[in-house]
């Protein structure tokens, strides 16, 4: 990295560049923090509402809806522009590597790559593919709080705590809970102890003002939208089930983690720097599931409530089969190319899960396996155990009863998932060679991982 000089009086000082741009001495004050968290929730607030007329205009027209064979044509349509935007106009994407390495690691950001990335955002989502609108929020928040950093002249040191305090905000419009922002982002810039409560203050005052925003204007959060009715009863036996669904929660975070080595590994293999064609591979394969399964296009969020309204309707079989089916058009999507993040599909796949053990167990509450499942299998894929139960509870109608089972179910996954991580590295350093990504590393290279690529670049 290049050294830089600021003037500070008469006194010349050097100051290293952060995340690749040049940096000052300045620690942000209150008044910088309450404007990048407007700045951020405004974005987020414009940028979904764009999204919502274009998935309107497309998707939900009669002309679309009455000819269904138009679902793969906009599919593949869709998939043809990203693998543009990624060409030509150097969008990110999280083929390789994801942003909580990026953002550790450095790099020259582009701020020209800014359209690419706004392009790919759109058309990812509006493809099918199995991505969730956290990643390329992350992604363009990044992008907006570094340059605004960089404006202000905010020292090193302080530059990552500024930059997920503009996260903290933004994320309110998706999930709707002030903590679960504010948390999710501090436990995403882990790492150095240093300034760690100041950055929680700083998350939590933007993700505080965010969450006034999105309540205020009325815009409708994911906050809620599964309403279980809530376990009341305090008993040994579901204490032994949470610990049980803590397991099934790391069994489906493996499963995704081999899905994204597996394709990973194959689509490098076939196309190496061929985007155009890795992309369309890719949505070629979402266009033909898309048409025989509606159910499994897109990230899952708009489609999971009809299916939890009837699980039965469906079967075990069926909703094992859209959970299986559901990792796995996430893997591929996510190594096509596609800008995403990780939230929603893992979502959709662990309550499918949950659905289909209530049916094979109608005794043990829906409720129970669904938030204990979900809870777990985040915590696996993002390595954020109290964001993981925050979403829990918040889109899900929870007691605090049932709070200490999720509790309970998200300490055996991080517990469990941290053995099976730690013994995959020591495996990986006798043979010579670094660790296979598990999905809390790849899948992880998601949410907040996206974000940083353009960074890097």
């Amino acid at each position: 990295m290049t050294d830089a000089t600021t003037t500070e009086g008469t006194r010349e000082r050097t100051t290293e560049p952060v995340l690749g741009v040049t940096v000052g001495d300045r620690v942000p004050k209150l008044r910088q923090i309450v404007l990048i968290a407007f700045v951020s929730a405004a974005f987020a607030l414009v940028w979904f509402v764009a999204l919502g007329i274009l998935n309107i205009a497309f998707w939900e027209n009669d002309f679309v809806t009455a000819n269904r064979w138009m679902v793969p044509v906009l599919v593949l349509v869709f998939s043809f522009l990203v693998g543009l935007c990624g060409k030509y106009l150097r969008a990110p994407n999280a083929i390789h590597g994801g942003m909580q390495q990026e953002l550790k690691g450095g790099g020259h950001p582009d701020y020209s790559t800014f359209p690419g990335a706004l392009l790919t955002s759109f058309f990812s989502l509006l493809s099918g593919a199995s991505v969730g609108p956290e990643g390329p929020l992350t992604t363009l928040v990044v992008q907006i709080t570094m340059w605004l950093g960089t404006k202000l002249k905010l020292a090193e040191k302080t530059m990552f705590g500024f930059v997920f305090a503009g996260l903290a905000s933004a994320f309110n419009g998706l999930i709707g809970n002030p903590l679960f922002s504010a948390v999710l982002a501090t436990e995403l810039e882990k790492g150095d102890n240093e300034g760690a409560l100041q950055f929680l203050a700083w998350n939590l005052v933007a993700g505080a003002i965010g969450y006034i925003f999105f309540a205020l204007i009325g815009f409708p959060a994911f906050a809620s939208s599964i309403p279980f009715t809530p376990i009341a009863t305090l008993a040994p036996g579901f204490a032994i089930y949470a610990i049980l669904l803590g397991i099934v929660g790391v069994l489906i975070a493996l499963f995704i983690g081999i899905s994204f080595q597996i394709f990973g590994k194959v689509m490098d293999r076939i196309f190496k720097d061929r985007f155009i064609e890795r992309v369309m591979a890719g949505g070629i394969v979402i266009a033909i599931v898309a048409y025989f399964i509606p159910e499994l296009m897109f990230s899952g969020e708009a489609q999971v409530g009809s299916i939890v309204a009837n699980p039965a309707a469906y079967g075990v079989l069926v909703l094992f089969g859209f959970a299986i089916l559901k990792v796995l058009l996430f893997a591929l999507s996510f190594k096509s190319g596609y800008l995403g993040g990780p939230i929603f599909p893992v979502i959709f796949a662990s309550t499918m899960i949950a659905l289909a053990l209530s049916l094979l167990f109608p005794s043990v509450p829906v409720a129970l396996l669904f938030t204990c499942i979900v809870a777990a299998t985040v915590t696996v894929v993002l390595d954020a155990p109290l964001a993981s139960i925050l979403l829990a509870v918040t889109i899900a109608t929870t007691s605090t009863i049932e709070l200490g089972y999720i509790a309970l179910a998200t300490a055996t996954a991080l517990i469990l998932g941290g053995a099976i991580k730690k013994r995959m590295t020591q495996r990986a350093a006798r043979q010579g060679g670094a660790a296979e990504p598990s999905s809390a590393d790849d899948a992880r290279s998601t949410e907040s991982q996206r974000a940083q690529e353009e960074h890097g670049r």
